[in-house]
C-alpha cells in the first residue's frame, strides 16, 4: 500500500494546520545555536513532506534543500513555495533517502516528524544514515525526532479519531494500531474520509513506524559516523526522554 500517497496528501496540510510548526523551526534553531551553529546555515531537509519545515526556514534566512520520495506532497510543498516571496526559494527535489546522492554537502540535515521511523527495516536505517552522513559537512550537526520507545512500551498506541474543518471541507481520519513489541515496530492504519464541494472521498493508508531507544539511538549514530549530542522531550526540546515523552528530539554531530 503507497505511503503518502496523493489523496493523503491533499489531505495533509489541512489535517496537520494545528501543528505548531514555527514553535518546532524555533527549537530546531535553539538547538543549532546551542551546539554553535547559529544563523543561516544551509540545510538539507530529508523526508521534507509538504515543506512546513523547509519552508519557515527558508522565510528566516536558511538555504534550504527539500527531498522526499511523494510526488504529491512535494507538489503541495512547491505550490506554496510559489506563493512566498523568498530570497532564497528551497529547492524541491524527488528522492529516497535510503539511495540519494545529491554531490553536495550541508551544514545541518534534518530528519523531522519521524522520518526516521519509517525506516524500520535495519538495512534501510543504516542506508538513510549513511546517506545523511555523506551529506553533512565535516563537524555538521543532524537533528530529528522519533517515537520515544520507552513511552511506547509504557503507554501503548490505541486508536483515535481527528477531525479537521478548513471552508467547505471537512477531514475525518479514523485511526487504528498494531504493536509489534520484539520488532520495534508500530503498524498505522488510517481511514480517511474527506468531504467537500465536490462531493466524498476516501482513501486508506497503512505507516509501519519504528520506535528507538535512547542507546540504541547513540550505538546507531556511532556506527555511522555521528556522535548523539543531546536527547530531550518534544516538541518542547527541555524534558527528560523518559517514559513520559512519546516524541523526543536529537542532535548528533558528524565524527
Amino acid at each position: 500500500m503507497t505511503v503518502f500517497g496523493a489523496d493523503y496528501a491533499d489531505c495533509y496540510d489541512i489535517l496537520y494546520r494545528a501543528k505548531d510548526y514555527a514553535g518546532e523551526v524555533d527549537l530546531i534553531e535553539r538547538l543549532l545555536a546551542k551546539h554553535g551553529a547559529a544563523g543561516p546555515r544551509s540545510i538539507l531537509d530529508l523526508g521534507c513532506g509538504t515543506g512546513n519545515h523547509a519552508l519557515p526556514l527558508a522565510q528566516r534566512g536558511h538555504r534550504v534543500t527539500g527531498v522526499d520520495r511523494a510526488p504529491g506532497m512535494l507538489a503541495q510543498a512547491r505550490a506554496k513555495a510559489a506563493t512566498l516571496a523568498l530570497a532564497h526559494p528551497p529547492i524541491f527535489a524527488e528522492g529516497d533517502v535510503c539511495r540519494l546522492d545529491l554531490g553536495q554537502r550541508f551544514e545541518v540535515a534534518l530528519m523531522m516528524f519521524m522520518v526516521l521511523g519509517y525506516q524500520f527495516e535495519n538495512a534501510d536505517l543504516v542506508a538513510a544514515l549513511v546517506t545523511l552522513r555523506r551529506h553533512l559537512a565535516p563537524a555538521g550537526l543532524f537533528v530529528f525526532d522519533v517515537w520515544n520507545g520507552l513511552a511506547v512500551l509504557a503507554q501503548r498506541p490505541g486508536e483515535r479519531t481527528v477531525e479537521a474543518v478548513l471552508g467547505d471541507t471537512r477531514i475525518v481520519r479514523r485511526t487504528r494500531t498494531r504493536l509489534e513489541p520484539m520488532a520495534q515496530l508500530c503498524h498505522v492504519h488510517f481511514d480517511i474520509e474527506r468531504t467537500d464541494a465536490a462531493g466524498t472521498t476516501a482513501c486508506e493508508e497503512t505507516h509501519t513506524m519504528r520506535f528507538f531507544f535512547p542507546q540504541e539511538l547513540d550505538l546507531v549514530l556511532r556506527c555511522n559516523g555521528m556522535r548523539l549530542l543531546h536527547l530531550s522531550s518534544f516538541p518542547d526540546g527541555e524534558g527528560p526522554p523518559d517514559e513520559q515523552a512519546w516524541n523526543i528530539v536529537g542532535v548528533a554531530q558528524a565524527t
